[in-house]
């Protein structure tokens, strides 16, 4: 018989009890065996519990948890020949998002994971870990880092646009930008976003053209200096206008370096990193195999 393992986050599973019988029981009518549970940590947020897996030669992963979770596991399952599912839990859930997994219905993201189809998708990597939504420096990591924990428990993703509220007229950073093997670029920005794929909450089409499989990386340079910047920014996103200029810059790239003139914060997945003045970012090709509907 076939064997799933559920790697959960506690914090964000409070049925915890109720949710492993209604596994087990759909495991049971799909003739798959009881699954293996294996429960993340402070100290470690998936890796070790994705590799004890690997290990007992389970059949399919479910990651059940939040971005930092699902980052966990795209960093441990990367390179290997099985495949992460999703069972949607937290808040942002973007790569669940971005690959129209369902967000609300555990049953068919079960039904997805023993049954759908297997894709694989690029990752990106960031020093040891590797990703498969979004890397971001500055105001977008502000943004993850200090949205309210209580707020977002309570409305979802709207809670980042309390926490962006506060940044808005913040200070802008001065970074070197260096694509490829291109001559370094020199800005002064408020972020810098490197994205695999492009959808953020609400499915806000940040990097419209990012598609997963592409064997590339999108990047979006943000630099707006006032609210009205701000405000054409947000309506050329939304509208998916494309019409250049320095408050928002496209580029498409393999590897890409981001030095900043002062330490800031780091966003991978979603999920804040520590702070840093760089990050050095690279592409591995269809790297992560994935089920999808």
């Amino acid at each position: 018989m076939k064997r799933a393992a559920i790697v959960y986050n506690p914090l964000k599973v409070p049925d915890l009890d109720d949710m492993t019988e209604r596994v087990k029981t759909f495991m049971d009518a799909n003739g798959w065996d009881e699954p293996l549970w294996l429960e993340t940590t402070q100290d470690d947020p998936g890796i070790g519990m994705c590799e004890r897996a690997l290990h007992d030669e389970c059949d399919v992963v479910f990651v059940c948890g939040g971005d930092g979770t699902v980052m966990a596991a795209v960093t441990a399952l990367a390179g290997c020949d099985v495949p992460l599912a999703i069972l949607p839990a937290g808040t942002g859930n973007l790569l669940a998002r971005n690959l129209d997994l369902p967000l609300n219905d555990e049953e068919e993201a079960l039904r997805i994971g023993v049954s759908g189809r297997t894709v694989r998708i690029d990752v990106g990597v960031c020093e040891d870990r590797k990703f498969a939504v979004m890397a971001g420096i500055g105001f977008d990591a502000a943004i993850m880092r200090d949205a309210p924990e209580g707020l977002k428990k309570a409305v979802g993703w709207p809670a980042y646009l309390v926490s962006a509220g506060k940044h808005l007229r913040g200070r802008g950073i001065r970074v070197t930008i260096t694509v490829d093997d291109g001559e370094p670029m020199h800005r002064r920005v408020r972020s810098v976003v490197v994205g695999n794929v492009g959808k953020l909450q609400a499915g806000i089409p940040l990097l419209p053209d990012a598609k997963p499989d592409d064997g590339q990386l999108d990047i979006v340079v943000i630099a707006p200096r006032n609210v009205l910047d701000w405000a054409r920014v947000g309506s050329r996103v939304i509208r998916r206008a494309d019409v250049p200029d320095r408050k928002m810059e496209r580029f498409r790239t393999r590897h890409v370096v981001i030095e900043a003139s002062r330490s800031q914060p780091r966003q991978l997945d979603g999920d804040v990193i520590e702070d840093s003045r760089t990050m050095d970012i690279t592409i591995e090709e269809k790297a992560l195999q994935v089920r999808v509907p």
